[in-house]
């Protein structure tokens, strides 16, 4: 039995920003990304496969989290911006952990690093005050608590009532994170 109490020393990594859709290295790295994923989504929670490689993967910022030095693919996060009448913002999307790591904490570790990327990104873009960041989260299921209270430690609100996205409860959830240094 295993002492939750006892902080656990996660294995060596590194959470690296995919290239651009230019770059040679991208599509290697996507499709570690997606190999991931389809892991997580597919093979463990039953989502189907054909939702979840979309319109928005080729062109989206992915992060992967690799073990070093072997560089094994363990988790992954992507965001994209979206432009509205209401506003421009980015769709945080598609986190994942491996199970056998999910005990080590990597999901925040992909959060803040996605969170860094867009933060970034927003200052380029001539942004100077905040980012606005939505999420869908997984709500409550048969064999989990959801994610709501996950993101809820990074400062995110829910927004309106529970929606179904690919025949589960989700919620959308709202942070604005400060650029103020």
């Amino acid at each position: 039995m295993v002492d939750e109490a006892v902080p656990r020393v996660p294995p060596p990594h590194e959470i690296i920003i995919v290239p651009p859709p230019e770059h040679e290295d991208r599509h290697a790295l996507l499709q570690q990304c997606i190999q991931v994923r389809i892991a997580v989504f597919v093979t463990e929670q039953g989502f189907p496969l054909e939702v979840e490689v979309d319109e928005h993967d080729p062109t989206a910022t992915h992060c992967l989290l690799r073990l070093l030095p072997s560089l094994e693919p363990i988790g992954t996060i992507r965001a994209h911006k979206v432009e509205s009448p209401g506003g421009s913002y980015y769709k945080l999307a598609r986190l994942v952990v491996l199970k056998e790591y999910r005990h080590y904490k990597f999901g925040r570790n992909l959060v803040l690093a996605l969170h860094n990327w867009a933060k970034v990104h927003a200052r380029n873009s001539g942004v100077t005050d905040y980012v606005k960041m939505v999420c869908h989260s997984q709500a409550v299921r048969a064999d989990s608590a959801g994610a709501v209270g996950f993101y809820r430690k990074f400062g995110y609100e829910e927004q309106g009532d529970l929606f179904d996205e690919d025949g589960e409860p989700h919620q959308k959830m709202v942070a604005r994170l400060s650029l103020e240094e």
